[in-house]
């Protein structure tokens, strides 16, 4: 059998109709291809291709090549206000991998996605929070317009550098503040190398976007 090109592979994606087995195939193809040389710059095509199934793909790969693919970051905006769930949940993934200072802008989408209604983006939302470096945190908070959102954020950066209250914390994951229970998870992500109290405590409360992360974050720990 021929091997495909990118370019044959791209065809194959932006086909209509076609299959989702063939367009997953495709997709895996290309992302060797995009590994082995062929361009990133190609996937404007899937995002700009108003095909969701194409945009869902190409938001896919993103968050698979990461930092290589960050010359496409100024795409991500529309990809964060996506209609398709799967888009936003991907673009967060490829801002976690690819985003610096000087995307401030950015990552301020993704931490006012901490008010989201889909459960699903909350949680990938939760994962950003968790992971993102000190520097991104900043960066974001430099470009927040939500006071709440950069109160919120303002507290996960100096938990970086100081000891928050453990009662405090608690108290955050247990209230009645969807975003504020988000925060306080995070922050007991952050410190779970130096104490795991507060993680297995996540574990444990009743909002099961919280309790899920905590409990697979406590498994990577036990590994």
């Amino acid at each position: 059998m021929q091997t495909q090109t990118g370019d044959d592979l791209m065809a194959r994606i932006l086909a209509r109709p076609v299959d989702d087995q063939v367009r997953g195939q495709a997709a895996n193809d290309l992302l060797n291809e995009l590994f082995g040389g062929y361009p990133v710059e190609s996937l404007r095509a899937l995002l700009h291709s108003g095909d969701d199934d194409a945009v869902q793909t190409g938001a896919w790969l993103l968050s698979e090549l990461g930092e290589q693919a960050a010359p496409l970051l100024e795409e991500v905006p529309a990809l964060l206000a996506h209609q398709r769930l799967q888009v936003r949940f991907f673009a967060v993934e490829f801002v976690l991998l690819a985003a610096d200072e000087r995307h401030a802008g950015i990552i301020a989408q993704v931490l006012t996605l901490s008010r989201a209604a889909d459960t699903a983006i909350r949680w990938k939302v939760l994962h950003f929070l968790a992971m993102a470096s000190t520097e991104q945190l900043m960066a974001g908070l430099s470009r927040l317009d939500d006071p709440e959102v950069g109160r919120l954020t303002a507290g996960l950066v100096a938990s970086d550098t100081e000891d928050p209250d453990p009662g405090e914390v608690v108290a955050g994951m247990e209230g009645d503040d969807p975003v504020a229970r988000l925060f306080a998870a995070a922050i007991a992500v952050r410190m779970a190398e130096d104490d795991p109290a507060l993680l297995a405590h996540a574990a444990r409360v009743r909002d099961e976007e919280i309790s899920s992360f905590a409990q697979w974050q406590l498994g990577r720990f036990q590994e």
